[in-house]
């Protein structure tokens, strides 16, 4: 029986004479379930994003539903997994549908008639709560506008794996609850293997399933992220005294007492 979900072995990474990642392999990541990437800045958390993307050169044999993407070409290979960056390049002078259809045509997917691609880059957006930008400029957003086109981009194209390293990093409260809402909610219903690079550890505890935590390139814990977040892995990965409480209604929240001098 094909296995399904992302499962990545052997993932290291070297820049120069300094090991950033040390030959990590993790467990399975499943299908339908959001897995936040924890750890102090510095421990390895985009580069082994970016290592499993295939954007970085790494000895890791990744397979994604039984398919072994490291064996294939990049390009080829984006079909299947996509990455999405803290740091997007730089904005084009581009409407914003139009660079949602263009990602659509990018990912060479047949069969719809531009009617349909239209409709459904609008449908997109309105998930997101940006239908409005439609006939915007991409050079003329905000940076948190542009981050949120990001995600309808990486969403419309349809991918089997989504790589989002800290995708709430230049947005408001609001727009930070609400994406992360959107990104769970398709994780279940498309049947997603989901990795993301979170700092926001009561975010990470209250809206993904799972968790990796990693410090110097190494990997620290790994679980449900209700289980593997308690005060000893805080003291012991981010050099903090802090305390798990549960809320009036039932949710976890993270109180943090002061640091370890």
């Amino acid at each position: 029986m094909t296995e399904t979900g992302l499962r990545a072995r052997h993932v290291s990474v070297n820049y120069a004479r300094r090991t950033v990642l040390h030959d990590l392999n993790p467990a399975l990541f499943p299908r339908g379930r959001v897995c936040a990437l924890l750890g102090p800045n510095g421990s390895g958390k985009s580069t082994f994003l970016r290592a499993v993307a295939g954007i970085v050169p790494s000895p890791a044999i990744i397979t994604l539903n039984g398919m072994e993407l490291s064996r294939i070409p990049l390009a080829q290979r984006t079909r299947h997994c996509i990455y999405l960056p803290q740091a997007l390049p730089a904005p084009v002078h581009l409407q914003v549908l139009e660079s949602l259809i263009a990602a659509h045509h990018v990912n060479g997917m047949p069969g719809m008639a531009d009617t349909n691609i239209i409709d459904e880059a609008l449908e997109i957006l309105a998930t997101f709560g940006i239908e409005d930008l439609a006939m915007r400029y991409m050079d003329e957003l905000s940076g948190g506008q542009r981050q949120l086109v990001g995600l309808a981009q990486a969403m419309g194209r349809h991918p089997d794996a989504l790589l989002l390293d800290e995708p709430l990093s230049a947005l408001d409260l609001h727009h930070q609850f609400s994406v992360m809402k959107i990104i769970h909610q398709a994780t279940i219903t498309r049947g997603l293997v989901t990795m993301v690079v979170l700092h926001d550890l009561n975010i990470a505890a209250r809206m993904t399933d799972d968790a990796i935590v990693m410090r110097d390139g190494r990997l620290i814990a790994a679980g449900p992220t209700r289980t593997v977040i308690s005060p000893e892995l805080l003291q012991q990965t981010y050099g903090i005294h802090a305390r798990v409480e549960t809320c009036s209604r039932g949710e976890p929240f993270i109180m943090v007492d002061g640091t370890i001098d």
